[in-house]
């Protein structure tokens, strides 16, 4: 079985992380699992060559613009020449250019949906719903994106969910390091992995550890990531003094950070997953999270972490002031995630599930 995946790629996110554990457990398997990348620039670079380490094939197709006659042509040259049994495509831009192809060259397809978009909600969900006619299977990634996508009107009876699958934390070596970035050794270190966008709602973050930071001014936050809001972020740390507590390092491998770590959070407004949730756990760490989206299916509220509302600031700074006043609490709710993780969000699970869902979409 030769199965193609497709998305468009700037970088490694959520998606991205997620075909890097699935397509080598694919391949591991006996499907003959490719990938098609519809090459965005930026920081595509890295995936692609961790794509190669892995030993799984790929192409690149350019993608410049999201309306283009040409990168359609492309793709579909691409699958004709690829010859899949099957295509598998992932977030919209495969959606709507890998089911073209699939149409145009008669191949069962399949998407995976990774979020609860909102703009899905409104008229692009008939846009949606027209290059989804004729799909063979529609994977969600958790039971709440799967009940967001029926709510837009995609069909139930092919909507299935399968969990993202993580083994392990990440292995690679952070090319800034706690110690290196100015961090204490004996710091309580409070830590966020995430794009700095909108959605992961950075804002409340800082605020509510603005309040945890007046009774333990020897604490630290380290936000990891990048995006179009880091200026608003860097601003709003100036405005509330946090300018040697607070770290925003860019793009950083998460490694030696997530060993360093006390506590992990996440303040996201919706999320369809959060696979940086799985690393957290697999890290030992209790997590303070908002409780949406598909969060409540991963982290278990007084088991693995504490749940809080979105936008709350004083509960976001209780659940972080607790957990930083309690080594036993702390240990015991690390634990109990790492268990967890391993059980229910291995990746042996999340590719025999996957295959499943291909070998009834070719039947």
């Amino acid at each position: 079985m030769r199965v193609l995946h497709a998305t468009k790629v700037q970088g490694i996110g959520g998606a991205e992380q997620h075909l890097l554990a699935l397509l080598p457990a694919l391949r591991d398997r006996g499907v003959d699992a490719r990938f098609l990348s519809l090459d965005g620039g930026l920081d595509s670079a890295r995936f692609h060559d961790a794509l190669a380490s892995r030993g799984v094939p790929f192409e690149r197709v350019e993608c410049g613009l999201d309306v283009s006659p040409r990168l359609a042509r492309d793709v579909v040259r691409a699958v004709r020449r690829l010859a899949p049994d099957l295509v598998h495509t992932h977030m919209v831009h495969a959606d709507v250019y890998g089911s073209l192809a699939a149409h145009a060259l008669r191949r069962p397809f399949v998407s995976t949906r990774h979020n609860d978009d909102r703009y899905l909600l409104g008229p692009f969900r008939h846009v949606d719903r027209a290059f989804m006619h004729g799909v063979s299977r529609i994977v969600a990634i958790s039971d709440a994106v799967r009940e967001f996508h029926v709510r837009a009107g995609l069909p139930e009876q092919k909507l299935v969910t399968i969990h993202y699958g993580l083994d392990a934390p990440p292995a690679a070596p952070s090319e800034l390091t706690p110690a290196a970035a100015g961090i204490p050794e004996d710091a309580p270190l409070v830590l966020a992995i995430g794009r700095l966008i909108a959605q992961k709602d950075h804002e409340t973050l800082l605020r509510a550890f603005a309040r945890v930071h007046r009774e333990r001014p020897e604490a630290r936050l380290a936000i990891l990531g990048w995006g179009r809001r880091e200026p608003a972020l860097r601003a709003l740390v100036r405005e509330l003094r946090l300018e040697e507590s607070a770290l925003l390092p860019g793009r950083v491998e998460p490694r030696d950070w997530l060993a360093r770590a006390d506590v992990f959070v996440h303040t996201s407004r919706w999320e369809g997953f959060g696979i940086v949730l799985l690393e957290a756990m697999l890290s030992g760490l209790p997590v303070v999270s908002t409780a949406v989206s598909a969060v409540p299916e991963i982290v278990v509220d007084g088991e693995t972490g504490t749940l809080v509302p979105a936008g709350d600031v004083g509960a976001v700074a209780a659940g972080l002031s607790t957990l930083l006043a309690d080594d036993g609490l702390r240990r015991r709710l690390g634990r109990a995630g790492r268990e967890r993780a391993r059980s229910d969000f291995s990746v042996a699970r999340m590719a025999d599930r996957t295959l499943e869902v291909y070998e009834a979409a070719l039947a």
